[in-house]
Formats: structure tokens, sequence, C-alpha cells
């Protein structure tokens, strides 16, 4: 599950990863939280597009948003016969770049958040979907959510779900829904390895979503450590609904069933240059 996640790189950095010919330029985001806009990376060919859409995902058949639960995440099991799901499975596939995200841990004592980051660093590619809503005066909104799958041996310590990977290698194979169907796309995503992760305690300054600075990231201590090599086991992987919360329901997290108003989009629909708001 992703309930919140970290996008720290540079635009110079995330558009040589993602090799998009839009020129963005965005802040460094510590605490990025449902219905705020995000950065996706989008098809529907091989070639990748950015775009800015709303987390929280709204298919076109709604009529009224209002009366439509908030989905920011996705099981990736069943997204392709889902009916929210299965037309964007099938059309319109996104990439999330992002640096890391946070999960809660329930203890004792309350809930710890974790950072969870690459191991070693650097961007990686959640999975996703996306959707233009439409209202009936014409103004749009463009949507997504972040794909979950099983957690891994590591992340299953943590919760037993995770968002999906898209390797590099794999980036242009999954937006490319005019040449790769979803059965050929879903084999892209799984589970990554149990050492891509690391996951470090952070404070619980996180639980407020309008703490958004780089203090979010201090490890309390140092990360949990790998899990040992497995001996013919498999991640856990409870079943959870395919529309999600905030996980960790901390003080100060938008409502779940809060949405935003639909906006007139601005000429082209489409921010490809000049500062973007990710605030």
């Amino acid at each position: 599950m992703c309930g919140r996640f970290v996008l720290t790189a540079t635009p110079e950095e995330v558009r040589a990863l993602f090799r998009y010919a839009e020129q963005p330029n965005f802040p460094p985001r510590f605490n990025i939280a449902p219905t705020q806009p995000i950065a996706i990376v989008t098809g529907p060919g091989a070639t990748p597009k950015f775009l800015l859409a709303r987390w929280g995902f709204l298919p076109g058949w709604v009529a009224d948003p209002k009366a439509f639960s908030l989905i920011i995440n996705a099981r990736a099991e069943t997204a392709a016969t889902k009916p929210s799901f299965r037309a964007a499975m099938r059309h319109r596939r996104c990439l999330v770049p992002a640096s890391g995200f946070y999960e809660w841990r329930r203890t004792p004592a309350g809930k710890q958040p974790f950072f969870i980051r690459p191991r070693h660093g650097g961007l990686t590619a959640f999975a996703g979907l996306w959707e233009t809503w439409s209202s009936k005066d014409g103004s749009e909104i463009d949507t997504a959510c972040i794909l979950t799958v099983p957690a891994n041996r590591a992340i299953a310590a943590i919760h037993d779900r995770m968002p999906a990977v898209v390797g590099p290698e794999h980036h242009a194979a999954w937006i490319d829904t005019m040449h790769v169907d979803v059965a050929e796309a879903m084999r892209l995503i799984a589970p990554v390895d149990d050492d891509y992760f690391e996951a470090v305690p952070v404070s619980e300054r996180v639980n407020k979503v309008v703490n958004d600075d780089e203090r979010l990231l201090l490890p309390l201590t140092e990360p949990l450590p790998p899990p040992a090599a497995p001996e013919g086991e498999t991640a856990a992987g409870a079943r959870v609904q395919e529309q999600t919360q905030d996980p960790a329901g901390p003080t100060g997290a938008p409502n779940p069933t809060r949405r935003a108003a639909p906006r007139k989009k601005a000429a082209g629909g489409k921010a490809a240059g000049g500062q973007l708001d990710l605030l």
C-alpha cells in the first residue's frame, strides 16, 4: 500500500531517467499526499510524455465525483478486471517517479512511520493508471493512482502491500498501450527483490501533511536489516480493499473522502514548461 511518497530528485534527473521531451520545473517534495498533484509519465505509445495529475483516480464513467470514493491505490492482480480500472489498464498506464514512500508499522506504542527507499539510492518508478475525468460543463481533471502488489519479504515486516515497481528496461513497454497488451504488461511488474528497498524509521512529523521538508527523511535509527535468505517461502500478501485510504490515519492527514473540485484545463491540458506547483 502507498499513502504518502517522496520525490526529491531534480527535474533534470527525472527527465534523464524517463526521457520525456517536456522540460518541466518542480520543487522537491518530501511528503506527497492524496489529492495533491503528482508527476506522471504517460504514453499511449512508447514515446514518454510528462503530465501532472491529481493523486486520486476517477474513472471516466463517474457522473458525480462527490459520490465516488477517493482511490489512491489499486491492486495490480485485479486491475484488469475491475470496472473502475480495466479501461485504464488497456489504454492509460503510467509511471510515477518517486524517491521512496512512507509506510506505517503497528507497534505496542502506536504506529511507527518508515521511509522506504531504494537501498542504493536514486529514483524508482511506480506502476500507475491515469484517467481524464470530464464534467458536464466541459471542465476536466487528470487523475491517477498507484498499483500495488503483495509485499516482498523485507516490506512484509511493515505492511502486506507495496507499490508495484517498473524497472527502467520496461518503462517504454509499460506505457506503450498501443502495442503492449494487458497480459504482457502485467508480466512487467512484480514485487521487487527483497534487497531492493531499505526501510528507515523516521519521525512522526510525517503524519501531518503540512510538514514537507527534508528533516522528515532523517533516520531515527539504522535501517531495518534485509531479511535472511529465503528457504522456499513466499512473500505474504493478505487481501486488502482496492479503494485505499491513508494507511496511517495520522493527525492532519487528508480526509479520505475529500475530493478536489474539477478544474478547467490550461491551454493544451498538459504542463510542459515553467514552474509547476506540486505543493
